[in-house]
């Protein structure tokens, strides 16, 4: 039983009538209705499926199962020889349209100026993507296929269907080569572009509205542009604008000087982040300075500073850390918590010849978690109760003074 594909001599029709041929339950479980005719597009080539209703059913898909469409229904079932109404998704068929169109003068754009196959081509929820054989891509390149794809879009040329034998479209200027035998389906934009192609395609390249670039990037050996086109290019414009003129209030700027003033404010920004680095590690000495003169201390003169925080992030802690190394004779063994979990931070002076690393994995092994580093600087951290990592940051720090030692908090 084979489907009649209305689409494919008018992709401007919506509604339709046709007999229901045959209503299957599919293996998943969903219930599809095969149709002598049709006007939904079903999914391939990189374009969605087409969505509407059938009768009082919602179509949800629509599946290309060789030389028969399913369409894929949620409410009430159609009787088989019934004669039933389907439509269109109109908003959805005239997005997917414009992005397939686009995509055709796009690709032969690129084609035209850099010699650069497509590869591949996705229509998604709100972009679209073609894959390029364009080895060495850059901004101007990109640029200029954007202009002549717009070009092309504003000249309005016509849109051609033709139908031929594979032998015979061979000998035509194809940009890309069929993949299959028997009758092909050229789609043809006038004095510029002809391939072979099953999708849904605008009359004339003014239906496109407009082609915008969104980003680009290298991938797989190829470049992955993405873009829109036509509805999706205006919804993508009209988000970009309202964007940029709510950041311009935000910086009491003019909308087209945005570049230039957020450039001025992460200079600054570098500024300011340098000087508060700066304060952090002389702050981070005078605390050191400070612990270290209610430390306790060995024979050898050496202090030893066992101090457990509540809540001080990692980058705090190994300021600290860092901030003790400069003083002489001295370890700092540093942690702080939150809930049950714990970060640890272990250095020593470089006159100390103590292995932190093996304190740390000893501490760590103690409440359950993992660490590592250098003789000089270890971190690593664990989970478990405060009095746990109480108890074994003051069996190190014994263990390093030779005596009982209370820990600070």
């Amino acid at each position: 039983m084979m489907t009649e594909r209305l689409y494919y001599d008018d992709a401007h029709l919506m509604e339709f009538e046709a007999r229901v041929l045959a209503v299957e339950k599919l293996n998943d479980s969903r219930v599809a209705v095969l149709l002598d005719r049709t006007a939904f597009y079903p999914t391939g080539g990189g374009q969605p499926s087409d969505t509407g209703t059938l009768g009082e059913a919602r179509v949800i898909e629509c599946i290309d199962a060789e030389d028969r469409i399913l369409h894929i229904i949620e409410g009430p079932l159609p009787e088989i020889g019934q004669h039933i109404v389907g439509k269109i998704d109109r908003l959805r068929r005239l997005t997917h349209l414009q992005q397939h169109t686009g995509q055709h003068i796009l690709s032969q754009a690129f084609q035209k100026l850099f010699g650069a196959e497509t590869r591949g081509f996705r229509i998604m929820d709100r972009i679209s993507e073609i894959d390029l054989a364009l080895a060495a891509p850059c901004e101007e390149m990109i640029a200029r296929a954007i202009e002549l794809a717009n070009q092309i879009v504003w000249e309005d040329r016509p849109i051609k269907i033709h139908y031929l034998a594979a032998r015979e479209a061979s000998r035509l200027a194809l940009r890309r080569e069929p993949t299959r035998g028997g009758i092909l389906r050229l789609v043809e934009i006038e004095d510029f572009d002809l391939t072979p192609c099953g999708g849904t395609h605008a009359k004339r390249t003014g239906e496109v509205g407009l082609i915008l670039a969104r980003s680009w990037e290298r991938a797989k050996r190829m470049t992955r542009l993405r873009f829109v086109a036509g509805i999706r290019a205006l919804a993508d414009y009209t988000q970009i604008n309202r964007i940029a003129h709510r950041v311009a209030l935000m910086l009491s700027s003019e909308r087209d000087d945005l570049a230039d003033r957020v450039a001025r404010l992460l200079e600054e920004n570098k500024g300011l982040a340098k000087r508060v680095r700066e304060l952090e590690t002389q702050l981070a000495h005078r605390e050191i300075e400070e612990m270290l003169t209610t430390a306790p201390r060995r024979a050898d003169g050496a202090g030893v500073i066992a101090r457990l925080f509540p809540q001080r992030s990692p980058e705090a802690l190994k300021s600290l850390a860092l901030a003790a190394r400069s003083f002489p004779k001295t370890v700092a063994l540093l942690g702080s918590y939150e809930a049950d979990s714990a970060y640890l931070i272990f250095a020593r002076s470089a006159d100390l010849d103590e292995e932190m690393n093996r304190l740390i994995e000893r501490a760590c092994a103690e409440i359950g978690g993992r660490g590592g580093g250098r003789a000089d600087f270890a971190q690593g951290g664990g989970k478990g109760d405060l009095k746990r990592v109480e108890a074994t940051l003051q069996m190190i720090a014994c263990e390093l003074l030779g005596e009982t030692h209370k820990l600070e908090t």
